[in-house]
């Protein structure tokens, strides 16, 4: 992230001499303050971003991303070639019976959205083919919105021979072509999207208000502005265990009033677009963090699922 923000700063705000000038007359706390600017400046992701093929989404620790597509039955893998998506095949599928996004369990639909994959399972019954990769399904975007169901894999044909027409909610693709999918990717680098239509492309004006969004939200969130700091949540934001705007509103202004110092990083971002029924332009965010308190002590993972609405990015969800 360092080489990133460095990047950005020479590309955008200042030269070499003029980093040079700034630490040798106000020291490396000034250097580091002009860096964190630039890190909220939309304009300068756009121009970190020009050269970036950005369609399926900006990763750092992602290499594989698969898009399903329910409407004409095929699942693509890309994967990420330095600044650009490299396409290495594209199959056939069948997919859940029912149409329609997934809502309860034992509906038969497959579900919509960005998913992890974690991890491989073997010695099944023989119905699901040589192996399957299973899904993140439910997420905690799912089930903020009460979303049921369980066991939603990618995994092959029955091995008997026969072929089904559908499944119950899973993706399900010839076993050939499972195998050589499984071949041709790590599923510990890899985001499973899927989506009901045309898979509709990220955009960078998008990713960089994202980009610049999350460094703001940062810096509200590390200096205790807790007006600033809620106003980048929905309205209708819920957590995964379904408590609302409210609660978490209520919840981190008793935090706040404390004023505690905080060191607070974020690294290793992955940000994928977030098919979905509810007809919202939306993305999931994956990051890595550290936050440090008197009272606090966090290393692990953040997740945003968020929502731009008029050219602003809002938090329906976060774990």
């Amino acid at each position: 992230m360092l080489k990133i923000i460095i990047l950005i700063f020479l590309g955008v705000n200042l030269f070499a001499s003029d980093i040079f000038e700034l630490y040798r007359t106000k020291g490396i706390s000034a250097v580091e303050k002009e860096l964190e600017k630039s890190l909220k400046d939309i304009g300068a992701w756009e121009k970190y971003l020009e050269n970036k093929n950005v369609d399926y989404g900006f990763y750092e620790t992602k290499k594989y991303i698969i898009v399903a597509q329910k409407n004409n039955k095929k699942i693509s893998l890309y994967e990420k070639d330095k600044d650009d998506f490299k396409k290495v095949s594209t199959d056939s599928i069948i997919v859940g019976e029912k149409e329609g996004d997934k809502l309860v369990e034992g509906d038969k639909k497959t579900p919509e959205g960005a998913y992890e994959l974690t991890q491989k399972r073997t010695g099944l019954d023989q119905f699901y083919g040589p192996f399957a990769l299973v899904t993140a399904y439910p997420d905690n975007f799912d089930k903020s919105l009460n979303r049921k169901g369980h066991g939603i894999w990618i995994h092959g044909m029955p091995l008997n021979g026969d072929r089904e027409l559908f499944t119950q909610g899973c993706i399900a693709l010839n076993n050939d072509k499972l195998e050589a999918l499984e071949k041709n990717i790590d599923y510990k680098q890899a985001v499973l999207i899927t989506t009901n239509e045309d898979f509709k492309k990220a955009t960078k004006s998008d990713i960089a208000l994202i980009l610049s969004t999350i460094y703001k939200w940062k810096d509200a969130w590390k200096y205790s502005k807790i007006d600033e700091y809620l106003s980048y949540y929905s309205k209708d934001f819920k957590r995964a265990d379904r408590s609302d705007i409210n609660t978490f509103s209520s919840q981190k202004r008793a935090v706040f009033a404390k004023n505690e110092d905080k060191t607070i990083n974020l690294f290793n971002l992955d940000i994928s677009p977030y098919p979905n029924s509810l007809g919202k332009k939306m993305y999931k965010v994956l990051m890595d963090e550290e936050y440090f308190s008197p009272s606090v002590r966090f290393i692990g993972k953040k997740e945003l699922f968020i929502e731009i609405v008029n050219n602003k990015v809002q938090i329906l969800t976060e774990d």
